[in-house]
């Protein structure tokens, strides 16, 4: 039993003491956890700095675009050809991906076959090199009866730095591996092997996309696990490739969607960065390499170096008399002697030391127990430091998509390839234990995978024809909500010819053209306090609005706001007018004003026909209101009748005023060239300033109002006989209010309204009514969007032709939210957050196309309030006889004033089609209750009079 322990203490002493050797021996080759994590930031710098257009040249790390745009989603069909060139072998297979298979591993069947190449092409003509891949091409063809006149579409994997400008074309930067055929650096390699299979005749080959293995990796896992958004290969070689948001590489037009990067890692330290860590060893490996001075942290870590590592680290300690007693075999000294499968064998969990012990004898060496032990101890440190260094890669890739998805914990799948991976013992177990001890906000899971570098590159081919499918049948769907310029042009004309109809006696027009009995904007004079009243959506203010003119000029405002229930907005109009009232006494409570009697201006934002300042009939609810009893009736009166009713207090309702006129005047109290008002909000319409001389409608009024002034001109009081000068003046305009949302309900939009839109007026309060606003506000662009979101889906288009219960919901988007997907500064993992949280289950892909139909729907209405604005600014300027108008327009609204980009869309398109007009928008602030303040100030200086 003694004999037992003593052996046990003898043979762990003799461990201890052997690993404490090799350990002081490369005390720079254990990296501790804060070197990896100074490792991983630096990488990442080198990262951004690849990203950029600016610093890219400089970068070490080249991060390049793929141009792969997705992984695979499931619904990838078709058979499809693919080519793998990385080393001394060169694969060709065919690829079937099934559809609607249960299992999207059994989705996918291979026959493959291997041809090697002699190494004399390796380093020969870069022309016979591809002579020799496409007559193996034709092989197999012929092989597996496969038809030659049949159009079969290829994927090109090839695992060396490339270039790409397009899916299908590639730059070879430079050669790696054993690889050095002349004369195709610099070179397209797609366009080399198109050359080459026309040398050699007989096929019908498309080249559809050319993939970097590390790539075709991702994409292969991606089939399998749609969460697998990196790349990783540690083989004879090494490098990782990620899905980045496209809006970041500089090196890529546009910033829609996201693009899988090449980060081309085995370059990092190339410039010295990891000089820190290097060692002697490392030296010597690259000196003595067919690249020297480049791919740094590849000869760190990949295959083809880590045998040679271990190797010369031996024949140094051993020279130095730390191992075989100081003996040395002229086999130890050759080069290429211990290869990575050695070290993955002098690893192995049980027979690690068995087969250390073999592998040193072959090297005609005697190593003692303790020699074993201490070669062993070698290999591990030599790996360890590999899968840290991957580790801390990888860690920064991590880091990256986590920042760039605004996330506290990222949940990933990284798809893995490369012999060392796969056939080392303790390699992925120890790369992924350092990995989650890294990034420990990282949820990681790693996938190996199957013919990962071959089968990738079918299905970024099958990627690649499924998105060219859907881009076009999208686009066909989406073509009718594109307004070309000769439609906006025939638009704008329509609406002019409705102005011009509109404001006849006698008018069939669907552009209504109500006078407002407006007769001038304010002119600063202005001053007292007012009571403002605010009807138009949802919400109804009250606001206390107090003028001060003279050199103190300033307007103060104290308001507010009350939910009207949408029961109250569709039932019964006394109801409505009654929970007004209320609002109002409430409000007089609060601002203990309940005994004073203001003048009143009420704003209500639906379409009246006014004979008067103080009067409005209601001729048609608008914007979700259906209140019974109020069309045809005076809402000045109902409102009158509902203080009654109350009898708490008394109102002076001095004036009736439209929303679109008070932002007018809001405006022009700051701005005296603002004769125009346009809302884009829950609703759409557009005010101006019209000649009195051609509102017909209004001629009764002018004639009394001249007789008015003719009675006041015979009294001798010289200061009101200046005043009625003054206001027989101002007389000579008139606010219209346009009521353009009206515009199409005869028909004349016909031509551009598509089906959704008429399925969205067909569910609406008011069908065949307001159809231009239904174009063009926010309370239906949602809608609209919704019912498309719909066919999409119908279709298989979108959400892998599942419709949730969600979308199915009206009202599902509101306008907040498409302005908030249609925002430049959200990724496309943002989107897709909304999405999800609409009820919306998404991918990446799916947020694409979200973004886009509200994109189309939001520029289309743009478009037409752009070409309705330039309709109204050419009136004016032909009323007034010029060459050249310059105007301003007082703009509310939260589609206009939300949307990232509507306001935008709306200004280039009525400066395109009103060219001879210099307009300048000013976005108004508390216009609803300075504006009807306003208005109400100047009746009651006319009423006074």
């Amino acid at each position: 039993m003694f004999a037992v322990h003593f052996l046990y203490y003898f043979f762990s002493k003799l461990r201890e003491d052997s690993i404490k050797k090799v350990d002081r021996f490369l005390d720079g080759m254990r990296l501790q956890d804060n070197q990896l994590e100074d490792i991983s930031t630096r990488f990442l710098a080198e990262m951004k700095k690849g990203l950029s257009a600016e610093s890219n040249a400089a970068a070490t790390v080249k991060m390049l675009p793929t141009h792969v745009r997705s992984t695979p989603d499931g619904s990838e069909k078709g058979q499809f050809l693919a080519l793998d060139l990385g080393d001394t072998k060169f694969k060709v297979l065919q690829v079937k991906v099934r559809e609607d298979t249960e299992s999207k591993r059994r989705g996918v069947e291979i026959e493959e076959q291997t041809y090697p190449i002699p190494k004399e092409l390796l380093i020969g003509s870069g022309a016979e090199l591809f002579d020799h891949m496409s007559e193996s091409l034709k092989d197999f063809l012929h092989q597996n009866n496969i038809s030659l006149e049949k159009k079969h579409l290829l994927g090109f994997t090839f695992s060396f730095p490339c270039e790409q400008k397009t899916l299908d074309q590639g730059l070879l930067l430079n050669w790696s591996k054993d690889c050095r055929a002349r004369g195709l650096q610099g070179k397209d390699v797609v366009q080399a092997l198109r050359q080459a299979i026309d040398r050699t005749g007989g096929m019908n080959v498309d080249v559809l996309a050319l993939v970097n293995d590390t790539v075709a990796t991702m994409m292969t896992c991606g089939f399998d696990d749609q969460s697998c958004d990196v790349g990783l290969i540690i083989g004879s070689g090494t490098n990782a490739c990620y899905m980045e948001e496209q809006c970041h590489i500089d090196l890529v037009e546009g910033d829609e969607g996201r693009m899988c990067v090449n980060t081309e890692w085995g370059a990092f330290g190339d410039d010295g960065a990891l000089n820190d860590i290097i060692t002697e060893f490392d030296r010597d490996i690259d000196s003595a390499s067919n690249n020297p001075g480049i791919q740094i942290f590849e000869k760190m870590i990949s295959g083809l170096y880590l045998g040679e590592l271990v190797r010369l680290i031996v024949l140094k300690m051993a020279k130095q008399g730390l191992l075989f007693e100081g003996h040395v075999s002229d086999v130890l000294r050759t080069k290429g002697k211990i290869t990575t499968a050695h070290v993955a064998a002098m690893e192995h969990h049980t027979d690690g030391l068995r087969n250390t012990r073999g592998i040193l004898i072959d090297l005609n060496l005697s190593p003692s127990p303790d020699d074993c032990i201490a070669v062993k101890h070698v290999s591990t440190i030599v790996s360890f430091r590999s899968s840290n260094l991957v580790a801390a890669g990888l860690a920064a890739i991590l880091n990256r998509l986590r920042e760039n998805r605004k996330v506290e914990t990222l949940k990933v799948t990284v798809g893995v390839d490369g012999s060392v991976y796969k056939k080392h013992p303790q390699y992925a177990k120890r790369l992924q234990k350092v990995v989650r001890r890294l990034v420990p906000e990282c949820q990681v899971q790693f996938i190996l995978s199957e013919s990962g570098s071959s089968k990738g590159a079918a299905l970024v081919t099958a990627v690649a024809q499924r998105l060219s499918s859907w881009r076009k049948q999208v686009d066909e769907m989406l073509s009718p909500f594109r307004l070309s310029q000769e439609q906006l042009r025939l638009i704008k004309a329509r609406m002019r010819a409705g102005l011009e109809a509109g404001l006849k006696r006698k008018s069939s027009s669907s552009i209504k053209m109500l006078p407002s009995y407006v007769y001038r904007t304010p002119d600063g004079t202005e001053h007292g306090n007012y009571l403002a009243l605010d009807l138009g959506g949802t919400n109804f203010r009250v606001l206390l609005v107090k003028i001060n003119s003279g050199l103190q000029q300033s307007i103060q405002l104290y308001n507010k706001i009350y939910t009207v229930p949408q029961d109250i907005m569709q039932g019964m109009g006394e109801q409505l007018f009654d929970h007004i009232v209320h609002c109002i006494s409430d409000f007089l409570d609060y601002m203990g004003m309940k005994n004073a009697c203001l003048p009143v201006g009420f704003t209500f934002s639906f379409p009246c026909e006014q004979n008067n300042i103080d009067t409005g009939t209601l001729m048609n609810w608008t914007k979700g209101f259906k209140a019974t009893d109020c069309e045809g009736n005076d809402v000045v009166d109902m409102l009158r009748e509902a203080v009654k009713r109350r009898n708490e207090f008394d109102l002076d309702i001095i004036a009736v005023i439209n929303d679109t006129v008070e932002t007018m005047m809001a405006c022009a109290y700051e701005d005296p060239q603002c004769e125009i008002g346009l809302i884009v909000g829950t609703g759409t319409n557009i005010c101006y300033m019209e000649d009195l001389r051609n509102i017909e409608k209004a001629e009764i009024k002018e004639e009394r109002e001249a007789g008015t002034r003719k009675e006041k001109g015979d009294k001798q009081d010289g200061e009101k006989e200046g005043e009625e000068k003054r206001q027989a003046g101002e007389m000579k305009k008139m606010c219209i209010n346009t009521e353009l949302g009206g515009l199409g309900d005869d028909g004349c939009l016909d031509d551009i309204i598509t089906s959704y839109d008429t399925e969205v007026d067909q569910q609406s309060l008011n069908p065949r009514k307001q159809r231009f606003e239904k174009l063009t506000s926010g309370m239906y662009l949602g809608e609209i969007v919704r019912q498309v979101l719909l066919d999409l889906s119908r279709r298989g288009l979108l959400f892998r032709g599942h419709i949730s219960e969600a979308l199915t919901r009206p009202g599902l988007f509101h306008t907040k939210k498409l302005s908030q997907i249609e925002s430049d500064r959200l990724t496309l993992l943002q989107v897709r957050s909304i999405l999800q949280q609409l009820g919306l289950d998404c991918t990446c892909d799916d947020s694409i196309i979200v973004k886009e139909v509200c994109r189309m729907v939001s520029s289309r209405a743009g478009q037409l309030c752009g070409a309705g604005m330039a309709a109204v600014v050419d009136k004016i300027r032909e009323n007034r006889g010029l060459d050249q108008l310059n105007i301003t327009v007082g703009v509310d609204g939260i589609l206009y004033k939300l949307h990232p980009h509507f306001s935008r869309i709306l200004q280039e398109t009525a400066s395109v089609l009103a060219p001879q007009c210099h307009t300048i928008f000013r976005t108004s602030e508390e216009g609803s209750g300075k504006g009807a303040a306003l208005i109400t100030a100047l009746a009651k200086q006319k009423q006074d009079m």
